[in-house]
């Protein structure tokens, strides 16, 4: 079994860590705020006081956080991963939602510093990582990947591989403007369902059995029908991070994306109303809000 540092334990990265544990890895983790370290060191992970300390010895480093910021730190802060000086042939297995430019330019200096690089964001809730259930996105050297594998797989069911480094991370911003672009869609619908004196929880179920069913709508549909902000699956402040990303990358590419466009602007109206840290369905409360235009003839 490896010896793998886990820097980010929030709800992902916690289920990542535990079955890392299961697969008898031997784990150390490292978190901003080490309580949440507690239920993994007392069943046998090592707490590290820094990413630095957490890496120094690893054959693999899996990281889980929030945003280019954040895992910039991480990795090249003072006390962050390349500061510990791995050793060469480490494996720096990124699993965060990032930005394109930002992953091309942490997998220079991951191999740069003799590491080895993988591009792996994930798909999946917190209910599956702790399951082992994600699907992970990956680009990678396939030599690399195939070194990687094994502890991969301790978190996962299905493994797609895009291509070299960068491919995971285009592939998981254009799967998640998509979201954010049926998100927007169903927020506009259910408010439109509201005014027209529909019953938004009949109009959830119906969705659910509908053409324009997919998981996404499903789960948000039914959070915006009962008014469920609070227990927060994905906040629109991640959804909104996200979003921007693609938008940049689809700047990068030379598509338009016009959809994503309008789904960015209720993103950042929801964060400009004090809502980005409560689930993401509560953009319907932008769409209760705007004031229609004519329509075009």
């Amino acid at each position: 079994m490896a010896r793998v540092a886990l820097i980010g334990l929030g709800r992902m990265g916690s289920g990542i860590a535990s079955r890392l544990l299961d697969a008898g890895h031997d784990l150390v983790v490292t978190n901003r705020t080490p309580e949440r370290a507690a239920p993994l060191v007392a069943r046998g992970a090592r707490l590290a006081s820094s990413p630095a300390a957490a890496a120094a010895d690893a054959d693999a480093v899996v990281v889980m956080v929030s945003d280019d910021e954040a895992s910039r730190a991480v990795w090249l802060g003072a006390d962050g991963v390349l500061a510990g000086r791995p050793g060469a042939g480490t494996l720096a297995i990124e699993c965060s939602t990032l930005s394109h430019g930002w992953v091309l330019e942490l997998s220079d200096a991951a191999s740069a510093a003799g590491l080895r690089y993988v591009d792996c964001p994930v798909t999946g809730l917190p209910e599956a990582a702790a399951a082992g259930t994600l699907t992970l996105l990956v680009g990678a050297d396939p030599d690399v990947l195939a070194v990687a594998r094994p502890v991969l797989e301790a978190f996962s069911v299905h493994l797609l591989h895009f291509g070299g480094v960068g491919a995971g991370t285009s592939y998981k911003l254009i799967v998640n403007l998509i979201g954010a672009v049926q998100i927007a869609g169903v927020a506009e619908g259910l408010a439109m369902a509201e005014r027209a004196g529909l019953d938004l929880g009949q109009v959830a179920e119906a969705i659910a059995s509908g053409q324009a069913a997919s998981p996404q709508v499903v789960r948000n549909s039914r959070r915006m029908a009962a008014a469920d902000h609070d227990d927060v699956v994905f906040s629109g402040r991640l959804r909104h991070k996200d979003t921007a990303y693609a938008m940049r990358l689809a700047q990068r590419l030379g598509v338009g994306a016009p959809f994503g466009q309008v789904a960015l602007d209720g993103l950042e109206s929801l964060l400009a109303a004090g809502l980005g840290e409560v689930n993401e369905s509560a953009v319907i409360e932008v769409a209760r809000q705007r004031t229609p235009r004519s329509p075009g003839r």
